[in-house]
């Protein structure tokens, strides 16, 4: 057991979490994707949490926190993070958000504006066209027939190149254990949101106005360089990075990359 591990706690309202860096330094909270856990973001918490407060949590119906209280949707992902950082006594942090986080962070934003300092959008999934929002939609109904394992082995291919499935077997399997570790039912709930969820965060009114880094990685063909142009576009003043060679989980598999551009964004701004 790593110390960020052995240092999670339960909130009251069910989200496990871990908290640490830097005390009184401005927080930065990392959100994670679907299927997923808090685990993804362990080496961007051991580097960002040298200059930041960092904190990192699990998602309803995810690793070891609560199923969701209700139907999941964008909005109660929001609030669940909001109840957390109420009850930690965080009045305002940069976000972090890797796909469905990306979203989650995106809701924040147009909800709870004085609440976030800035933004960084990972592999986040934007407007779709007919196709790609018919073959989402499939997968929706496919975890809801069969589990997250009905669609597991197609999902690893999108997530991870050849190369790195073939040297890196152990953490790819490590991955493998988490989504089938996910309540079918609340997964395939999930999945909806992931599914369905993006309509609500085209072209918001108000428009979001943080500071915004965009990234994404060039062969991530559900998050695509056109959808992370697309976000930036409705975000005054964004900046986009677009990665290149890497797929879905380009976050995993080059995390200097993406810790150092996150690093660097973050240090161009007045975060209190």
């Amino acid at each position: 057991m790593d110390n960020q591990d052995s240092r999670a706690k339960t909130s009251r309202n069910g989200t496990r979490y871990y908290v640490g860096g830097v005390e009184g330094a401005p927080v930065v909270a990392f959100i994670h994707g679907l299927g997923l856990n808090r685990m993804i973001w362990r080496r961007y918490l051991s580097r960002l949490g040298q200059r930041y407060r960092v904190l990192s949590y699990d998602l309803y119906g995810h690793g070891e926190s609560l199923p969701p209280p209700r139907r999941p949707s964008v909005t109660s992902f929001s609030e669940q993070l909001i109840g957390l950082m109420d009850e930690l006594g965080i009045e305002q942090c940069a976000l972090v958000g890797f796909s469905l986080g990306g979203m989650i962070n995106r809701r924040m934003a147009i909800d709870h504006p004085d609440r976030i300092s800035a933004l960084a959008i990972l592999n986040s999934p934007h407007e779709r066209g007919a196709e790609a929002q018919t073959l989402v939609e499939q997968r929706a109904l496919d975890a809801a027939a069969g589990g997250p394992g009905a669609t597991l082995d197609a999902t690893i291919e999108r997530w991870f190149t050849p190369e790195f499935r073939e040297g890196h077997g152990d953490f790819v399997e490590q991955v493998r254990g988490w989504m089938l570790a996910n309540v079918p039912v609340d997964y395939a709930l999930c999945s909806e949101v992931l599914a369905f969820g993006v309509a609500e965060l085209i072209r918001p009114q108000p428009p979001i106005e943080h500071a915004t880094l965009v990234m994404t990685c060039e062969h991530d063909c559900g998050s695509t360089p056109a959808m992370s142009q697309a976000i930036a576009g409705e975000i005054s003043g964004a900046q986009v990075i677009i990665v290149p060679q890497l797929r879905h989980m380009g976050l995993t598999e080059n995390p200097s990359f993406f810790i150092t551009a996150i690093f660097e964004f973050l240090e161009t701004l007045p975060l209190t």
